[in-house]
């Protein structure tokens, strides 16, 4: 039992040095945003090696570092936050031709937070024909979605604009993306059987670029 309680202790200890690695590195590399989730995770699990651990130097030694790195991450967020506050936030990730691992969730879930009530796409190319067909069944496609959501206490409202260029999502916590391809910047799948079909994550990609933005106040469309 103890051994096995020492094995585990020594993998929390080897998570939380590589999680608070790849922090510092993001850090220096002033990837803020990714940067303070390392931060956050790695002393989670450093905060677990101290209560599982019974070695007090070890713990001493730990609490420094945890103190340190928590220093580091409230510097962090403070900077963020000012940079929300100004205006000037910006982060870009680039997603290389035939990458895999960009589903939707993966770039939209750390800023669907539970303050967003509303989202607004803007999509110049929403019917095109390569997004599903054309113009009658991509629009019998949406109310069918419509419908779908509407049994969650979802709802969708459509709007058709012949003038609209620019391709972005806007969430009402302040925060807007774009993307340089839109929503269809996945690659068709090979075959109904083929790895990717269903999870957009195993999906390759074209090459595009997300930028994402965070305003201190962001209008309705």
């Amino acid at each position: 039992m103890s051994r096995a309680g020492g094995d585990g202790t020594a993998v929390l200890e080897r998570a939380g040095a590589e999680t608070l690695r790849r922090a510092v590195e993001l850090d220096v590399a002033s990837r803020f945003q990714e940067s303070l989730v390392c931060y956050q995770e790695g002393i989670d699990l450093l905060l677990q090696v101290v209560k599982a651990t019974k070695d007090e130097a070890k713990k001493h030694c730990y609490r420094k570092k945890i103190s340190e790195y928590m220093t580091r991450a409230e510097d962090i967020k403070k900077h963020i936050d000012k940079e929300k506050q100004d205006g000037k936030y910006h982060k870009q990730i680039r997603i290389e031709e035939n990458a895999t691992g960009f589903c939707y969730e993966k770039l939209f879930q750390e800023y669907l937070n539970e303050t967003v009530s509303e989202v607004w796409v803007e999509d110049p190319y929403i019917r095109q024909a390569h997004q599903g067909g054309g113009r009658s069944q991509q629009v019998s496609g949406l109310e069918e979605i419509k419908e779908s959501l509407r049994s969650y206490g979802v709802t969708l409202n459509i709007a058709f604009s012949s003038s609209i260029h620019d391709r972005e999502i806007r969430f009402n916590n302040g925060w807007m993306i774009k993307i340089g391809r839109g929503l269809d910047y996945f690659k068709k799948p090979r075959g109904r059987f083929s790895i990717g079909y269903c999870d957009l994550d195993l999906r390759p990609c074209h090459e595009t670029t997300v930028d994402i933005f965070h305003t201190k106040h962001t209008k309705k469309m």
